[in-house]
C-alpha cells in the first residue's frame, strides 16, 4: 500500500487550498490518530487559510468523518474494484468530492468534481483518471444507488444511510427499537450545538445573554441547565466577548447537569478523580462558590497542564491539581473526601457527532475492555468516600455495559452502598432520568450529548 504522504509547498508551510488541507488531516488521522477538532485548530491558527476557506476546510474534515460510512457505501456501488484495493490518497479525494456532491448544496457539482480531480493531480497524478470518472459515474447513476432494506435488514440500512458501524447500530436496536434507534443514528452523524457554561462566580447567564446581543451573537439559554448557552452558527471560541474575562467554559449541556447532580456544597472536600480536559472540575468550583477544598487528579501530566489554563482562565482558587493513577487503591486514604465524582475514562459513544473519528476506531471488543477498567475504577474510587459521602459515577457513552451494567455490579459486590433515585432528588428532570433513578440523555431525545450518571452513597 502506498505511503501516505501529502506534497507540500517548499516552504512547509500548510497549504492554501481547503481541499488539500482537508485531504491532509483525514490521512493523518487515520493514519496517526488523534482527533480531527484539535488539527483543525491548529491548522486555522497558522493563519494560511482565509475567508470562506477556513469553514470549507472545516466542513470538509468533520463533514466527511460523520458521514464516512454513507460515502463508503455509495462508492463501493460506483468502484470496479475493493475500496481496500485503492490508493489511499485517491479514496480519500473521493470521499471529500462525493460528500461535496451529496451534502454541500452552495457547492456546483462542476467544481466538486474539477477540484477533486485537480488535487488528484497535484498529489496522486495517477489516480486523476480514476477520481473524474467515479465522481461522474455518480453524477450520472446517484438515482440509483441503493441501500439494504430496514424491514429485512434493520442495523445495515441504518448503518449505511446515517454513517455508523452497524455493531453500534445492532447495540442501539437492542436499547431502543428500530424506530428510535434510526433517530439515534441519523442525530449522532449531525453537527452538534455549541453550548457554553456560564462561570457564575465571575457573571450570570442573563449578563452574558444581553452582552451576545450587544455583540451581534445569536444565543439562546439551554432548556435545562441553568448555567447553559446555546449559540448559533460556528464561532471562533477565544474571539467571543468574555472568553478572556473567565465569563464563561465550553461544555455541553448534559455535562453541565454533572456538577449538578453532585450535589456539591461550599466548604466540602471533594476530589474529581478523572478530571481532564476539566469542564466538571470548574463547574464543581463554581458550585461550591470557590470555597472548601477540591482535588482534581488525572493519569496524564500532560491533560492536567489543560485543566490548570482553564481553572487560571476562570479564576478558581480551591482546586489543586494533581497526576494520580486511580489503577492503585492507595491513591489516597480511605474516607478522605465528602463527595466523589468519577467521570469513568469510557467509548465516548455518546459524543461521537463532536468526535467522529472515534467510532471508526472502535469495536465491540473495546467496550468489554472499557467496562473492566470502569469497574475498577469505581471499586478503588469509593473506597475514599467518607460514611455519608456521595459518589457520582458518570460516561459520555450510551452502552449498557459501561453503564447500568458497572454500577450494578459494584452495588452486588459492596453492600455498604445504596443507588440514590435521582427521580426523588432532581424532580424537575425526570424526563432526563431512568425509572429505576440513573440519569440517561440521548442526542436525539434532549438535544444533548449521550451521557449517563448514577449517585451512590456509603452508609
Amino acid at each position: 500500500m502506498p505511503e501516505m504522504i501529502i506534497r507540500r509547498p517548499a516552504t512547509g508551510t500548510s497549504s492554501a487550498n481547503p481541499r488539500q488541507a482537508a485531504c491532509e488531516a483525514l490521512l493523518r488521522i487515520r493514519k496517526e490518530g488523534g482527533f480531527a477538532d484539535r488539527l483543525i485548530d491548529i491548522e486555522l491558527s497558522n493563519g494560511v487559510l482565509t475567508g470562506p476557506d477556513r469553514g470549507l476546510y472545516a466542513e470538509l474534515v468533520f463533514g466527511v468523518l460523520r458521514r464516512q460510512g454513507t460515502l463508503d457505501h455509495i462508492l463501493q456501488q460506483l468502484l470496479e474494484k475493493p475500496m481496500i484495493e485503492l490508493d489511499p490518497l485517491a479514496l480519500v479525494i473521493l470521499r471529500i468530492g462525493l460528500y461535496q456532491l451529496t451534502c454541500l448544496d452552495r457547492i456546483p457539482e462542476s467544481a466538486a468534481v474539477n477540484e477533486s480531480v485537480n488535487l488528484a493531480k497535484l498529489i496522486t497524478p495517477g489516480t486523476s483518471g480514476l477520481i473524474n470518472a467515479v465522481l461522474r459515474n455518480y453524477l450520472r447513476r446517484r438515482d440509483t444507488i441503493s441501500f439494504p432494506d430496514i424491514s429485512t435488514h434493520p442495523a445495515a440500512a441504518i448503518a449505511t444511510r446515517h454513517s455508523q458501524p452497524e455493531w453500534l447500530v445492532e447495540q442501539w436496536l437492542d436499547q431502543l427499537g428500530v424506530t428510535e434507534a434510526g433517530q439515534l443514528a441519523e442525530a449522532s452523524s449531525q453537527q452538534p450545538p455549541l453550548t457554553l457554561r456560564v462561570n457564575t462566580l465571575r457573571s450570570s447567564r442573563d449578563e452574558l445573554l444581553r452582552e451576545f446581543t450587544l455583540q451581534h451573537v445569536e444565543a439562546a439559554p439551554c432548556r435545562y441547565s441553568p448555567d447553559g448557552i446555546t449559540l448559533v452558527g460556528r464561532h471562533i471560541i477565544n474571539t467571543l466577548p468574555g472568553f478572556d474575562a473567565g465569563l464563561f467554559a465550553v461544555q455541553d449541556e448534559a455535562s453541565q447537569l454533572a456538577g449538578r447532580l453532585l450535589g456539591a456544597e461550599p466548604g466540602e472536600r471533594i476530589w474529581d478523580a478523572c478530571c481532564a480536559p476539566g469542564g466538571k472540575t470548574c463547574h464543581i468550583a463554581e458550585l461550591m462558590d470557590d470555597r472548601g477544598e477540591l482535588i482534581a487528579t488525572d493519569i496524564s501530566r500532560s491533560k492536567l497542564t489543560t485543566v490548570q489554563d482553564n481553572l487560571r482562565r476562570l479564576g478558581m482558587n480551591a482546586v489543586s491539581t494533581a497526576v494520580a493513577d486511580l489503577h492503585q487503591p492507595d491513591t489516597f486514604p480511605d474516607g478522605s473526601f465528602d463527595r466523589i465524582l468519577l467521570d469513568a475514562p469510557c467509548s465516548g459513544l455518546g459524543v461521537i457527532r463532536r468526535n467522529p473519528e472515534a467510532k471508526w476506531r472502535l469495536f465491540s471488543g473495546d467496550i468489554t475492555r472499557l467496562a473492566a477498567v470502569q469497574k475498577t475504577l469505581l471499586k478503588n474510587a469509593a473506597t475514599k468516600l467518607k460514611p455519608g459521602g456521595t459518589l457520582l459515577y458518570s460516561t459520555c457513552s450510551t452502552s449498557e455495559a459501561e453503564n447500568e451494567l458497572v454500577v450494578e455490579d459494584f452495588l452486588l459486590h459492596h453492600p455498604g452502598f445504596v443507588l440514590e433515585n435521582l427521580n426523588d432528588i432532581f424532580p424537575e428532570w425526570r424526563d432526563l432520568i431512568a425509572f429505576y433513578g440513573m440519569f440517561r440523555v440521548w442526542p436525539h431525545r434532549h438535544g444533548m450529548d449521550g451521557f449517563f450518571a448514577a449517585r451512590l452513597k456509603r452508609v
